[in-house]
């Protein structure tokens, strides 16, 4: 086998947010770093039953604008995953100046490139990147991950709702809605920082909201006048 071959049609990449994708699962959603350790790790399988990837992994900046290397290695960088094996991917920080009093987050990419068979014929090579979100947390931060989402502040401002983070921890929302209507893509609120979202029309009564903790699970609800 060869893991790549040139083709007269062009490999497409395709960029991804799920943890398992075209054999190759991800044992998480999320990268919780601790800042009192001097490493995390993630582990990656190959579910197929007789095709190898070759897997390439590196951490980018998720608030930069264009997309950039962080201050993180991931090792093996590069390696060969044969099909029904598992590795583990080790990330380890080289550097960089974070916030000591709140979390930091940054992407982790993973990309698989399936083995392709040798032959004359053209082939259409198909990369898959998982992009999981690694949050660095600084040791000895006040209060818990976990309660964070209890004690955001929603208020209402005509048709905006706000959500104000004071907490050093980042809060993942699952669902965000006032009264029966769900804000769409809720995303997720710095720490000590704020959110606006625009309310769906005709929505009235409470605030609700429901989280995703550290495990990818999802939090009971929370509710709050407005």
């Amino acid at each position: 086998m060869q893991w790549f071959k040139s083709v007269c049609i062009a490999g497409c990449l395709l960029s991804m947010t799920q943890a398992s994708l075209a054999g190759v699962v991800v044992g998480g959603t999320r990268v919780v770093y601790d800042g009192s350790k001097k490493e995390t790790s993630i582990s990656v399988s190959n579910s197929e039953k007789t095709t190898p990837y070759l897997i390439q992994s590196w951490v980018e900046d998720a608030s930069a604008s264009a997309p950039q290397k962080a201050p993180f290695i991931m090792t093996p960088p590069l390696f060969r995953l044969d099909a029904g094996q598992e590795n583990v991917l080790r990330i380890i920080r080289t550097g960089g100046t974070f916030p000591d009093n709140k979390e930091s987050v940054f992407w982790v990419n993973i990309k698989s490139i399936p083995a392709s068979e040798k032959t004359d014929a053209n082939q259409l090579q198909i990369s898959v990147k998982t992009r999981i979100k690694l949050f660095y947390r600084p040791a000895n931060l006040p209060g818990s991950a976990g309660e964070a989402y209890k004690e955001l502040k929603f208020s209402r401002s005509g048709n905006q709702l706000v959500v104000n983070n004071p907490t050093p921890y980042y809060v993942s929302f699952y669902r965000v809605s006032v009264g029966e209507k769900e804000i769409p893509n809720a995303g997720m609120v710095a720490p000590q920082s704020s959110l606006t979202w625009t309310i769906p029309a005709g929505a009235t009564g409470a605030a609700s909201w429901q989280s995703i903790n550290d495990f990818g699970g999802i939090s009971a609800d929370a509710n709050t006048p407005l």
